[in-house]
Formats: structure tokens, C-alpha cells, sequence
């Protein structure tokens, strides 16, 4: 999942939000540092990818997308995953999500100080250009896709991957609202267990 979905998934509980949010900057066991309970979001992260790595229906949307971009196929469907909570955010939210994105940016521009170098610098980019409130916007999961493509300097061609979105918005829309609500089934129980 995207970075959306990993801060909703974590029930607005700061802390959590944060290990969450900064759990891919974190590498192996270099989270000690960190408080418990952001540790726990650290902890969550990881669950959550394991878990959505593993679901059936995750692999089917993949499929959809595998014989043109290969192993870049999972990182697009986390892109547009997010894209299908951002758009359907009062079906799972009663915080609209201007407010919501609001409240998540100046609490990590709070804290960015306190936290990995290259979540400071993703933070910047995100408040800039204000990615979490445009994922819900085609042209804002385009310049992301375009974003990512650069990264790769071309070779994943996610660039192409807008298309895809409107051909298989249905379809993937579908599987989308499926798995994500097995993910907060999973997820809910998986914090209960973590907080222990």
C-alpha cells in the first residue's frame, strides 16, 4: 500500500502514524532509537506490506498490469490504490481529507526534525505539492507515475500506467474496495495484538 492507506490504516494514533510513515526509510532493526510506540508503527508498516504482498486479490490486480511493466506492476497498483481511498475518502472517513491531509502535514513538518533525512525530504515534497490530497485526482496519480518513471530513469515506463488506470478503472476499483476492506479487518486486529 501507498502512503495514504498506511497513514489511515493507523487509526489517527500519531505516534503510529509516524512509525508508519518513516518505516520505509528504516532499514533492518534501526528503529531502536525510536520511541515504543512509534517503533509499533514501524511494526504495522511492515504487517501491512506482508499482508498485502500475500492477498489473492492484490496478485489479480497485479496481473492486470504484469506483462507491461514486469515487478513494477505492485508499485503501481499501491500508486492507484490510493488513488480509489483518496476518491472514496467519505466511505471510509468522516474527516473530509482536505482537513485530514492538512493535520497530517503539520504534524510530520512538527516532527521532521526528529526524524530520517529521507523521510525530512519526502516530507517537503509531499506538503509542496500536496500529494496525499491530489491522489484522488487522475492528473495528480499522473505526475506521480511520471515522477516514479524518472526515478527509474525510464526503463519502468509508469509514465504509461494513466492509461491503464482509465481502461481498468472498474475492474480495479473493484478489487481495490475488496482487499482494502480484508486490510482493515487485518490491520485492526494486528495493532490490537502490537499494543500489548
Amino acid at each position: 500500500m501507498n502512503f495514504l492507506a498506511h497513514l489511515y490504516l493507523s487509526q489517527n494514533d500519531t505516534n503510529i502514524m509516524i512509525g508508519n510513515f518513516i518505516a520505509d526509510h528504516i532499514r533492518g532493526n534501526n528503529y531502536e532509537g525510536f520511541s515504543k510506540e512509534i517503533q509499533q508503527g514501524i511494526f504495522l508498516h511492515r504487517e501491512i506490506d506482508t499482508f498485502t504482498d500475500a492477498h489473492e486479490i492484490v496478485r489479480k490486480s497485479k496481473r492486470r498490469l504484469h506483462a507491461r511493466y514486469r515487478h513494477y506492476d505492485g508499485v503501481i497498483i499501491d500508486i492507484f490504490y490510493d488513488y480509489f481511498l483518496a476518491k472514496n475518502w467519505a466511505d471510509y472517513s468522516a474527516i473530509p481529507l482536505d482537513l485530514y491531509t492538512k493535520s497530517v502535514y503539520k504534524l510530520f513538518l512538527d516532527k521532521s526534525p526528529e526524524l530520517p533525512l529521507k523521510s525530512q525530504q519526502f516530507i517537503k515534497y509531499m506538503v509542496e505539492y500536496n500529494i496525499l490530497y491530489n491522489y484522488q485526482f487522475k492528473e495528480g496519480i499522473e505526475k506521480v507515475l511520471n515522477g516514479m518513471n524518472q526515478r527509474t530513469k525510464g526503463k519502468s515506463q509508469m509514465n504509461l500506467a494513466i492509461e491503464d488506470l482509465v481502461n481498468l478503472e472498474t475492474e480495479l476499483q473493484e478489487d481495490f474496495t475488496i482487499f482494502f476492506k480484508d486490510l482493515i479487518a487485518h490491520t485492526n486486529q494486528k495493532l490490537e495484538e502490537i499494543r500489548l
